[in-house]
């Protein structure tokens, strides 16, 4: 009860006076109607206000900055990773320190080889954080770098942190020498929780599977470890305390190794709690631990309660208190052994509890998390433990942990399989809101509730009906604000707000046609619903980035879609790769653009003006320089698609003028645009970018650029989903904001 009243005042108490007040009137009224002796409740009130006070000091002192008038301009100085950058598909990113200042450094092209620790001296801008960046405002990030120029330089951090960063750089090293690439960067991942060497293409497959943990240090990895150290001591016939000491300073020593991540954190204090425990000879509480384990973490950063890494972890551990046992009975009546019901039981409960922080938290739920996990639960333990081996011995030679990593080869190459096949599938990952999910969950519970107990029986059943009933109309409760197609012989564009990312719908009557379709997650198919589309003329996917084709597969599985222009260009990555399964499945032709092809979809015509016909890619070409680029025409408009082309690519084209052009990339720098301008001579620009990214766009050149042609400008970021009417008396744009 103190640890849960100084959990309570540590996450909560310093928001606001008002907030501390209301929790301090809610828990004296709770400890008011529980039957408690009065010293207990004035402990608790007292634990509460302590807790508050604490969380307050250490949040003040957490957001102490000095980098606040260097905000908003460009910078340069030294630059300290505090993570390995990591590749993206829109150049690297990692978190990393100016002086004492957390910031959150981005850059293009390769990430640099930089470890954790690494310093560089930097050229850049830092702009503040927007609404869109709370999940780096909670991690006390103090502004986006955006980083143009980078020079690596000699030395490393010293004291104990110096320590750990040669211990990480040497168990990095061992881990990565000789496997192939691929496996190594997983391997990496499940023993040290570093992802940054793994390609997007996999780290996507990971999360669409919902396997993403595995390459995040948790719980099941103190587990192991300490699983490891007990049985080595055994092994060597150690005495009892020993082992038990032995496994605490592996743990106080692996938690900064892998991170010091919030989840990591949290198993790690409970691992160390379950350890004391042991050896003092006292019984374990799964749920002291977990409250101790909150407690300490808080006391660290009591802003770590909004990061979905932290409320993930510890919702999951709380399921599994809760579910797991249930779930196992259940199953076990079934007549599944042992060796099934446990892990499934195990992955059941976790996902009952983390699915809806998950949607809450990146709206998306994985539909094949449970099998996937399934599918790796019996190699998930062999390399884990192979890579902490090769990790220590590493340490000492490389080359003598070598043959311990070609052990985990194939288990690694497995899960690799596994990850792939499982993102692929229709529907893998479906965008959901935290309130259906936690519905889902919550009948779920009450129906293996309903299983097991012998009693209420009537009342679960009842219960559930109700949650089903509430959940099928929350779920349906769809169609309010639908915007009718415009009426046979006209036309209308809309380009749709998705994010950083482009949606441009073309309609003409009944029929429609889709140019990308957003990045994953961002609602292509409820725009496309408020715009009254059932069913796609065309879908094109202009190149292969999960900006314009990451919501292809979802548009695909909700309605029929007669043709796919398939622009990936052999590139291979997880969105098009969904994609193309989707259109598989439901049996959409793939077309190859190629120049000169035309395309009607009512009474629009399409002309595909890039990439030219009979040519290929060089390797490793930038999929923009080869982004499908079409001139759509109706009687009164002209309109230039030019996805992420930009002037070097369209300029050659010889293009007419026109009356509509969606800007490239975003609006990004493009020194070409004004000649481009001067050549189409369009009335109206539209870029799709998203509110307050983190690129930049669309860039104070290219808005100016536009300005100075006088093309009267418009932006999804700033005017919503913006529609353009063509009829015989002009065109007629309307915002949605």
């Amino acid at each position: 009860m103190l640890l849960g009243a100084l959990v309570s005042g540590l996450a909560l108490g310093w928001r606001s006076q008002l907030f501390f007040l209301c929790l301090l009137a809610l828990a004296a009224l709770v400890i008011g109607l529980a039957p408690l002796p009065a010293r207990v409740g004035v402990a608790l009130l007292a634990v509460i206000v302590v807790g508050s006070l604490v969380g307050g000091a250490r949040v003040a002192a957490l957001e102490r900055s000095q980098l606040g008038p260097a905000i908003g301009h460009a910078a340069r100085g030294r630059l300290t990773f505090t993570q390995a950058p990591r590749a993206s598909h829109y150049g690297w990113s990692a978190s990393a320190k100016i002086g004492d200042d957390a910031v959150w450094a981005q850059g293009d092209g390769r990430p640099p080889p930089l470890p954790v620790g690494g310093t560089a001296r930097f050229a850049g801008s830092l702009r503040p954080l927007t609404g869109r960046d709370h999940w780096l405002a909670v991690q006390h990030v103090r502004a986006v770098l955006r980083v143009r120029s980078l020079s690596p330089l000699q030395g490393e951090r010293g004291g104990l942190v110096g320590f750990v960063d040669k211990a990480r750089g040497r168990a990095t090293a061992a881990l990565s020498a000789e496997l192939p690439a691929t496996e190594a960067s997983l391997l990496r991942g499940m023993t040290l929780g570093d992802d940054s060497a793994m390609s997007t293409e996999l780290r996507d497959a990971m999360r669409r599977s919902g396997l993403g943990h595995l390459v995040a240090a948790s719980g099941s990895n103190v587990a192991l470890l300490i699983v490891l150290v007990l049985l080595v001591g055994a092994a060597f016939a150690a005495p009892r305390s020993l082992r038990l000491c032995a496994a605490v300073l592996a743990v106080a020593f692996y938690v900064p190794l892998a991170g010091s991540g919030a989840s990591i954190q949290r198993a790690g204090v409970m691992g160390i709690a379950g350890l004391v425990a042991a050896m003092a000879s006292r019984p374990q509480s799964r749920w002291y631990a977990l409250l101790l384990a909150a407690a300490v973490t808080l006391a660290a950063d009591p802003m770590v309660c909004e990061q979905p890494g932290w409320q993930l972890s510890f919702a999951a551990v709380a399921a599994i208190g809760l579910f797991a046992a249930p779930l196992r009975k259940l199953v076990e009546v079934r007549g599944l052994s042992p060796m099934i019901s446990e892990p499934l039981a195990l992955t059941a409960a976790a996902t009952l509890g983390s699915a809806p922080v998950a949607a809450a938290a990146f709206g998306t739920l994985s539909l094949v998390s449970i099998p996937a996990n399934l599918a790796t639960a019996f190699v998930v333990a062999p390399v884990t433990w192979v890579g902490m081996v090769a990790a220590l011995v590493g340490q000492f030679s490389t080359a003598l942990a070598t043959p311990l990593t070609w052990l985990a080869y194939w288990p690694l190459a497995a899960i690799v399989a596994i990850a792939h096949f499982a993102a692929a599938l229709p529907a893998a990952q479906i965008r959901a809101s935290g309130l259906a999910v936690t519905v889902a969950s919550v009948i779920a519970v009450a129906l293996v509730w309903c299983v097991t107990q012998k009693r209420h029986r009537l009342l679960a059943v009842g219960t559930v009906a109700v949650l089903t009933v509430g959940s099928a109309a929350m779920l349906t409760s769809r169609g309010a604000g639908e915007i009718a197609p415009p009426p046979s012989g006209q036309v209308r564009i809309s380009f749709l707000s998705v994010g950083q990312g482009d949606a441009t719908l073309l309609q003409s009557g009944d029929h429609a046609a889709l140019v990308d379709s957003g990045p994953p997650g961002d609602a292509i198919v409820d725009r496309l619903s408020e715009s009254g589309v059932r069913r796609l003329d065309l879908l094109v996917a202009t190149h292969a980035q999960a900006d314009h084709l990451g919501g292809a597969d979802e548009v695909i599985n909700s309605m029929p879609v007669a043709a796919l222009l398939d622009g990936r260009d052999g590139v291979i990555e997880s969105e098009g790769m969904s994609m193309a399964a989707s259109a598989a499945r439901h049996r959409v032709p793939l077309i190859k653009p190629a120049a000169g092809q035309l395309i009607s979809v009512g009474s629009l015509r399409l002309e595909v003006l890039s990439p030219p016909a009979d040519t290929a890619p060089a390797p490793g070409a930038n999929p923009n320089q080869r982004a499908i680029v079409i001139l759509a025409r109706a009687p009164g408009m002209r309109l230039l698609l030019t996805a992420d082309a930009e002037s070097d690519v369209l300029l050659p084209l010889r293009l007419p003028p026109i009356d509509v052009l969606k800007v490239s990339h975003h609006g990004s720098l493009d020194e070409g645009l004004p000649a481009l301008l001067d050549s189409l001579r369009p009335s109206i620009a539209v870029i799709e970018v998203g509110a307050g990214n983190s690129y930049g766009h669309p860039t104070q050149q290219a808005l100016g650029a536009l300005a100075r042609a006088g093309v009267t400008t418009w932006r999804t970021d700033k005017d919503g989903t913006v529609r353009i009417d063509v009829d015989r008396s002009g065109l007629h744009v309307q915002p949605s904001t």
